[in-house]
């Protein structure tokens, strides 16, 4: 049996026609700069030594015919745009890989565990990507976790080809309804369990210079503010679409739209890389890059499965991990996401009834 789970991270390799190669450990450097301005921490950090991190930058100045960092008596070290540009497009490359790269790690650690100690109980998550979701496979079990659109993973249930799959219902028992009416023919002519996990906000994110500039779904139309759109099969962009339609607000008055990104943390880096004003997604991404956030909607991220799963021992214990101190901490820490009764049962139409319940 595996005693510790692989992961799998990406790697810059920057290399010239005369064979020069720049050693990666320059972009965690160059993170550390940026947020210490000091290059004695950014090397501690990146664990080499001060001396090793000057040759490094003055052999990256070397390479690409210009400074990466630029000094300033007193007041330490920042980057130069270049800099700014090399660190932003690492950003950006993590958060638009990082799911499918963590997909692939997890379908890696199944077939390892396998082969070391013979076919055993798998618990299989098809789920769109998210912060508290992305913390299950630390509970003591096999998860086997993919991450996927709202629809591919609904359909992966309803081909027997996962045990679980995520779904996220709106607060809003307006737009629940409307999102409802969508979803249901993937979910009919099933017995379904409708298990709770957690709430999250959704809004705009934005650059906290912006933050007059953009105070809403209005100032979205605006000739200089640049949008940058979610996947269309995901469940962020239905819910971003329908407070669109809510405003009144055609999506050809949204400039750059036609652009999309694949994660909340993907859009995210793109508005913080500069690349666009603003974007839609939760809260914990918009933290995470130092973003403006403006709270549009709440929402259920739930997890469903057939019923008859319900007995399994390895989804018991995935719930009781679900309810576990440790991890409802884990939640409580992430901007944006609540505990929503992690673990009980309940049903679509429980769910729904309490929204409307909630605006009497």
């Amino acid at each position: 049996m595996l005693s510790t789970k692989l992961n799998i991270v990406p790697s810059w390799r920057f290399y010239r026609d005369d064979g020069e190669l720049l050693d990666p450990v320059l972009f965690v450097l160059l993170a550390g700069l940026r947020e210490t301005g000091k290059l004695t921490h950014a090397a501690s950090e990146a664990n080499i030594s001060y001396r090793h991190a000057w040759n490094l930058l003055n052999r990256a100045e070397a390479f690409f015919g210009m400074a990466l960092v630029e000094m300033r008596r007193g007041h330490g070290t920042r980057l130069s745009p270049l800099g700014e540009k090399l660190l932003w497009a690492d950003q950006r490359v993590r958060a638009r890989l990082g799911p499918q790269i963590d997909s692939m790690a997890s379908e890696l650690n199944h077939q390892l565990q396998q082969l070391l100690s013979g076919a055993h109980p798998v618990l299989r998550l098809h789920a769109s990507h998210g912060y508290a979701v992305s913390m299950l496979p630390e509970f003591p079990g096999d998860l086997d976790l993919r991450y996927c659109s709202s629809i591919e993973a609904l359909e992966a249930l309803r081909r027997d080809e996962c045990d679980l799959a995520s779904f996220h219902v709106p607060g809003d028992a307006e737009l629940a309804e409307e999102v409802m009416a969508f979803y249901r023919p993937w979910l009919v002519s099933q017995e379904l369990a409708v298990i709770r996990f957690v709430t999250r906000r959704q809004g705009l994110m934005l650059r906290r210079e912006d933050a007059e500039r953009v105070r809403g779904m209005s100032d979205l139309t605006r000739s200089d503010v640049r949008f940058i759109n979610r996947n269309e099969r995901s469940g962020t962009r239905m819910l971003f679409d329908l407070l669109r339609h809510r405003h009144q607000i055609a999506g050809a008055e949204l400039h750059g739209a036609q652009h999309e990104e694949f994660t909340h943390t993907a859009v995210a880096a793109y508005i913080a890389a500069g690349m666009a004003d603003a974007g839609f997604g939760v809260e914990a991404a918009a933290a995470r890059f130092g973003l403006g956030f403006v709270p549009l909607a709440t929402e259920h991220y739930l997890l469903i499965c057939h019923r008859d799963r319900l007995a399994q021992d390895n989804l018991q214990a995935l719930i009781a991990y679900m309810s576990s101190q440790e991890f409802l901490a884990g939640v409580n820490a992430l901007d944006g996401y609540a505990p929503d009764h992690c673990g009980d049962i309940t049903t679509f139409e429980a769910l729904l009834a309490e929204n409307v319940s909630a605006l009497e």
